[in-house]
């Protein structure tokens, strides 16, 4: 065996996880946490599976992910169920004494690969010679630690769907024009929540390295790179029609990843800890549609029998690289870390993990 067959094998998972029960997974997880104790911690997404969910002991959004890993200063051992910037964002974070994994490397964000360093460099170097020095960028968390550490570096900060229009507000304080990546929508939402026309933003393409606006430069506030989730766009006026025929009751709420025409279209958006709490703070019987992943409608589904709860779109199918992190990758991952492998493990290398928490503190100073 080569030495890069010998990688691709350690990373495989073993054939007898994936033989076993639930139980006997669920089992031998409690086994670790009850041995372990408090030199472990499991942060959990949201959008997590409930198999793996249940053994999170914290679960969030981006923003409060990021602040609790932040704050934890006693774990030796942090296993992120969320995707590969989640457990790099935590990395950066934490003290060089804790270790950070992922339980399965595959879980990634299409989204955060829509935007890389190369492309962006590339950007910020024209974007420079056409607006000189009057721009500010914001990244969403939902991006690669490079890119945070670029955002750093260039006086801004990074940004999640909970606390977008504060950031942005601040931006503006800052300079004239911002560059948001990578969720175009997101920034594009914001950006006209807090009365920015859409007629002054532009969109920055990077496959083609050009900035797309039809109008006078001089004109444009917002530059929106062209990125987007793969899950929220899927969501469209046409649900929104469909559910306002079938379904005249219902309010419709969705996440601001989603497009603008759906969030104009909708009654309510908001970050997925907004939509948490809308419906458990709504009356029994309220009724709602939610445009938003579907491991978590899901969840708020089973949680509130007393609404009447729908997925916007009928058939929305959960996020397939949060779904990469199921029981037998997690306990997997829990059992090597007691055989002391260094498997999976998530390591920002400096300077990128320096200039990135610079744009994160920023977020976490305002938030």
């Amino acid at each position: 065996m080569n030495l890069l067959e010998g990688l691709q094998a350690s990373n495989t998972i073993p054939k007898k996880y994936l033989a076993m029960t639930n139980a006997e997974l669920e089992e031998r997880a409690v086994c670790v946490k009850n041995r372990l104790g408090k030199k472990l911690f499991i942060p959990g997404h949201h959008y997590q599976k409930d198999e793996v969910i249940q053994f999170s002991d914290a679960t969030g959004d981006s923003l409060k992910l990021a602040q609790v890993a932040a704050e934890n200063t006693e774990a030796e051992f942090i296993v992120f169920c969320g995707v590969h910037f989640m457990a790099e964002t935590a990395d950066i974070l934490t003290t060089v004494k804790q270790k950070v994994y992922l339980p399965d490397m595959r879980a990634g964000c299409s989204m955060a690969d829509m935007a890389d360093i190369y492309q962006t460099n590339r950007a910020w170097t024209k974007l420079q010679e056409l607006f000189g020095d009057t721009i500010i960028p914001l990244t969403y968390v939902n991006s690669t630690a490079a890119i945070k550490a670029f955002v750093g570096e260039n006086g801004g900060a990074t940004v999640t769907s909970s606390n977008a229009e504060k950031m942005v507000s601040w931006a503006f304080t800052k300079k004239e024009r911002l560059l948001f990546l990578p969720d175009q929508h997101l920034g594009r939402n914001t950006a006209y929540n807090l009365g920015v026309p859409l007629e002054q933003m532009a969109i920055w393409d990077p496959a083609k390295n050009e900035l797309v606006y039809e109008g006078v430069i001089e004109d444009i506030k917002v530059i929106l790179w062209k990125g987007h989730c793969s899950v929220h766009e899927n969501f469209t006026v046409n649900n929104v029609e469909q559910v306002r025929k079938q379904y005249p009751y219902m309010k419709i709420i969705v996440h601001p990843e989603c497009s603008r025409e759906v969030v104009a279209a909708a009654d309510l958006a908001g970050s997925t800890n907004y939509i948490i709490d809308v419906i458990e703070n709504a009356e029994p019987g309220s009724a709602f549609a939610i445009g938003t992943e579907m491991n978590l409608v899901n969840r708020i589904m089973k949680e509130h029998p007393d609404k009447e709860i729908i997925s916007l779109n009928p058939y929305m199918c959960a996020c397939l690289t949060m779904n990469r992190i199921d029981l037998p990758h997690f306990v997997w991952c829990l059992e090597s870390i007691e055989d002391n492998f260094e498997r999976n493990r998530i390591i920002v290398e400096e300077p990128i993990a320096s200039n990135a928490k610079i744009a994160l503190d920023r977020m976490l100073e305002l938030s």
